[in-house]
C-alpha cells in the first residue's frame, strides 16, 4: 500500500469524521480506504481510530500521529508550491472560510469572475461566524473581521476597514422616535449579536471622550443576517458593520442613528498559515481579493460618516 496515500487518508478521515467522506475527497472507494487505514495501523502496530455504531474517534496515539501527519502534509504542500511557483493557472482545492455575511455579500458575487479566471481551482467555502483553527481544519485562507488581530503563527494581510453603526428601519423610528443622544438609547430595544466581544454594551468615542452604554435586548442571535432581517422588519435597533448594511442605508431601508459618535472600527484581514512558500492557489486568491477591494473602494465606502 502507498504510504503517502495512507497518511493523506488518515488526515482526511480525522478531519472529516468519516472514512466514506475521506474516501470521496481522495477519489477512493470506501472499501479501498478501509484497506489503506488497516494497512497503516498494521504497519505501525497501533490502533489509531476507534469506531462504534454512533461515531468515530481518535485514540491517544492517533491524536499524536495526526499532529505529525499534518506537519508532513504541510511540508509537502510547501514543496509543491515551490515547484509550481511559476504556474499561472493553479489547480486543486482552495479551502476558504469567512463569516456567513461576508461569504454571502462579498465572496459569492465575485465567484463567477474568480472561477472563470482560474478554472483549475475548486473552491471549498466554509461560512462560519466563529474563527476556526486554520492548521487543524486544513483551511488554506480565512477572512477575519475583528478589532484586533493578535493570533501568532499566521500571516495577516489587511484588506480594509469598516465602521460599525447603529441603525433602524424608518417604521421603527416612526413608532418609537429617533434617538438623538446616547442617553436616549436607554428607551429603545436592541437586536443583539451574541458573538460580539461585549454583546450587551457599546463603547462610544467622540472628541477624546469615551462612554459605555448598556443595551436592552428584544432579540439575541449568533447570526448577523437574522439580526439584520429583524431590524429591517422594524423590531429594533441593530449594531452592524457598514459593509453588511451599506446597501440598505443607501436605499433608505435602514437609517443610521447617533452617528456623530464612533464605535471601534473593524479591520478586515486575510489570514493564512505562516509558511516559507505560499501555494499559488492561495496567492491568486489574495491578489484577486486585494484588487477587488481596491477597485470597489470598499474602505472609503465603509468608513464614511452618514449625515
Amino acid at each position: 500500500m502507498d504510504k503517502w496515500m495512507e497518511v493523506q487518508l488518515f488526515v482526511e478521515t480525522a478531519e472529516r469524521g468519516s472514512i466514506s467522506r475521506a474516501a470521496d475527497a481522495l477519489g477512493l472507494s470506501t472499501s479501498a480506504a478501509g484497506r489503506h487505514l488497516a494497512s497503516l495501523e498494521h504497519r505501525l502496530g497501533a490502533r489509531l481510530i476507534e469506531r462504534n455504531t454512533r461515531r468515530m474517534f481518535l485514540t491517544e496515539v492517533g491524536e499524536e500521529f495526526l499532529q505529525r501527519c499534518r506537519g508532513i502534509r504541510a511540508e509537502m504542500a510547501e514543496a509543491e508550491a515551490l515547484a509550481s511557483s511559476t504556474n499561472r493557472s493553479p489547480v486543486g482545492t482552495l479551502k476558504v472560510t469567512a463569516s456567513v455575511s461576508f461569504c454571502a455579500r462579498i465572496i459569492a458575487p465575485v465567484l463567477p469572475e474568480f472561477t472563470a479566471r482560474f478554472p483549475g481551482l475548486h473552491l471549498s467555502l466554509t461560512a462560519a461566524n466563529r474563527y476556526v483553527d486554520l492548521i487543524d481544519s486544513g483551511v488554506d485562507i480565512a477572512v477575519r473581521t475583528r478589532e484586533h488581530e493578535s493570533e501568532s503563527g499566521l500571516v495577516i494581510r489587511r484588506l480594509g476597514a469598516t465602521r460599525r453603526v447603529l441603525a433602524a428601519s424608518p417604521d421603527y423610528l416612526e413608532r418609537h422616535g429617533v434617538p438623538r443622544t446616547l442617553d436616549d438609547l436607554a428607551d429603545h430595544a436592541f437586536l443583539i449579536y451574541t458573538l460580539a466581544n461585549h454583546p450587551h454594551e457599546l463603547t462610544f468615542s467622540k472628541d477624546g471622550q469615551t462612554r459605555t452604554v448598556k443595551m436592552r435586548g428584544v432579540l439575541e442571535s449568533n447570526e448577523g443576517q437574522v439580526i439584520c432581517n429583524a431590524g429591517l422588519s422594524g423590531l429594533g435597533i441593530i449594531v452592524q458593520p457598514i459593509y453588511i448594511i451599506h446597501d440598505d442605508i443607501v436605499a433608505g431601508r435602514l437609517v443610521p442613528i447617533v452617528d456623530d459618535w464612533d464605535l471601534a472600527p473593524l479591520t478586515i484581514n486575510l489570514a493564512y498559515p505562516n509558511r516559507k512558500y505560499v501555494p499559488s492557489k492561495v496567492r491568486v486568491f489574495i491578489d484577486f481579493m486585494t484588487a477587488h477591494f481596491e477597485a470597489m473602494q470598499y474602505e472609503r465606502r465603509w468608513t464614511q460618516r452618514w449625515p
